[in-house]
């Protein structure tokens, strides 16, 4: 009697990547690097006073049962721009769910931008990202997340799907932002609810936590709304003092629409820092 021979088992994927920079000769410079899997960092050259550092899946996406673990550490008085080579692409699963973790440390004086490019979610495909921030007191944090169902050129729609993301941050040890998103669709149809899209199949948030005053902060607040004058979007500031906070959320019904709202609200927390080249590519 002849048995059957047992499905081979699907290869997954398991990226890790630290990157750790730190102030010499008035400009910020890599410290430690460190790159394992299929989780690669380039930083290329640049001439202005910010590091940036692009972060690369070379396994092109995440399905289920992959990982992808990214780890960034801005020392004293340092400032990094950090985003991806490319819009990561989260494939239909079997039933595993993808993960992605990034955590940072930003320490005195420190200015980190974590501004990837979109997240887009394939028909089935599953993930669960964290984002893990510890602030010093004075240190500035701009987070940014950006997700998209199905590649819209493409005529692609997402029926069905996984996705929970999930954010804490934060200050001297104290939480002062927690975020969850969550959703498990089941049902073709259940993405244009009112509830969830409507008629949009992008969203994005971002995360402002600045150590300024409240006028300062609320002179930011009126500024992005004039940006998103007109838009499926909305800003706040939550909170008083260190722990203040600037919230922006957007939804639209592309990507492109959705990079002509967001980039001027990205200019307007980058100062004098430029938008990372691989956004114009």
């Amino acid at each position: 009697m002849t048995l059957p021979l047992a499905a081979p088992a699907m290869q997954r994927s398991h990226g890790t990547g630290a990157l750790a920079v730190k102030t010499s000769a008035g400009a910020t410079r890599i410290d430690r690097l460190h790159q394992s899997g299929n989780a690669k960092i380039r930083v290329p050259k640049t001439y202005g006073a910010a590091l940036e550092a692009v972060l690369i899946n070379t396994s092109g996406g995440i399905t289920g049962g992959d990982t992808l673990d990214w780890t960034l550490h801005a020392g004293s008085g340092t400032q990094a721009v950090v985003t991806t080579q490319a819009c990561e692409r989260i494939y239909k699963s079997t039933g595993d769910t993808g993960r992605q973790t990034t955590t940072a440390i930003v320490e005195d004086g420190a200015s980190l931008f974590w501004l990837p490019q979109e997240t887009i979610l394939f028909d089935g495909g599953r993930l669960h990202r964290e984002l893990q921030v510890d602030l010093a007191r004075d240190a500035r944090f701009i987070g940014l997340e950006s997700l998209v169902f199905g590649r819209e050129a493409m005529g692609e729609t997402v029926a069905r799907g996984f996705f929970h993301d999930r954010w804490r941050i934060r200050r001297d040890g104290r939480l002062v932002h927690a975020d969850d998103l969550r959703f498990d669709l089941s049902t073709p149809g259940d993405i244009v609810d009112p509830a969830i899209l409507g008629p949009n199949r992008v969203v994005a948030t971002l995360v402002a936590l600045l150590p300024e005053d409240a006028e300062s902060l609320d002179l930011a607040v009126a500024a992005c709304r004039t940006r998103l004058a007109g838009t499926a979007g909305g800003v706040s500031r939550i909170g008083s003092g260190a722990d203040a906070k600037i919230v922006v959320r957007l939804a639209a019904p592309s990507s492109y629409v959705l990079r002509r709202h967001l980039l001027p609200v990205i200019a307007l927390f980058l100062g004098e820092r430029s938008m990372p080249k691989v956004w114009s590519l």
